[in-house]
């Protein structure tokens, strides 16, 4: 069983969230609706979770994230606006190609291709291609490659970095490898939260 942890920083980011929900322009407000409402295979995450990525990026400072799964694109402009603010880029890659390319084009809408880079292809044989290290990632891919793709970028997440981890409550049956690793980590310090029911894992590297 999955214990949930609220440290005060996730609980005042969470209710922070629900605070900030309609600081973004009105034109994010509109690609963001759009997005949602074209989303039949439900691929994004929800409001609340785009809106705590935004926090979780705000308040840490991150400068240099890395999202898995970028799917047509909500949540990387949920992360591409609190970058944007951070002085930070995000690279985004997603694994279909007709997405990858919807992605694309949802970002230069949202004004957010000098912050927001989109990459194309499998995830596995893009990563070791890309210069430097994290310190922010979020993972939202096949559930059963979590542990994997975290194997694959933990040496790379600087200290003090965070690795978000999407549907962790929900899905949780189908990545208990990856939660074992995360919550038994020697130099990790992790939660779970769910601002909404998909749930998220937040691990620190101290």
């Amino acid at each position: 069983m999955i214990k949930t942890f609220k440290p005060a920083f996730i609980v005042l980011a969470a209710v922070a969230a629900v605070a900030v929900s309609r600081a973004q322009s009105p034109e994010h407000t509109k690609i963001l609706a759009e997005i949602k409402a074209r989303d039949t295979g439900q691929l994004a995450v929800s409001e609340e979770d785009g809106r705590f990525l935004r926090l979780m990026i705000g308040s840490s400072g991150a400068r240099r994230a890395l999202e898995i799964g970028g799917a047509s694109g909500y949540s990387a402009i949920w992360m591409g606006m609190a970058l944007r603010e951070t002085g930070g880029t995000l690279v985004t890659i997603e694994y279909d190609a007709a997405r990858a390319k919807e992605l694309a084009a949802n970002i230069k809408r949202a004004g957010l291709s000098g912050t927001v880079e989109v990459v194309a292809g499998d995830a596995f044989e893009q990563i070791p291609k890309l210069q430097g290290t994290f310190d922010f990632v979020f993972l939202d891919a096949w559930k059963r490659d979590y542990k994997r793709f975290f194997d694959l970028l933990y040496p790379r997440l600087d200290k003090g970095g965070l690795f978000i981890a999407h549907n962790v409550v929900n899905k949780r049956d189908e990545m208990g490898d990856f939660l074992d690793a995360v919550q038994k980590h020697p130099t990790l310090w992790t939660t779970i939260v769910s601002p909404s029911g998909e749930g998220m894992s937040v691990s620190l590297k101290r």
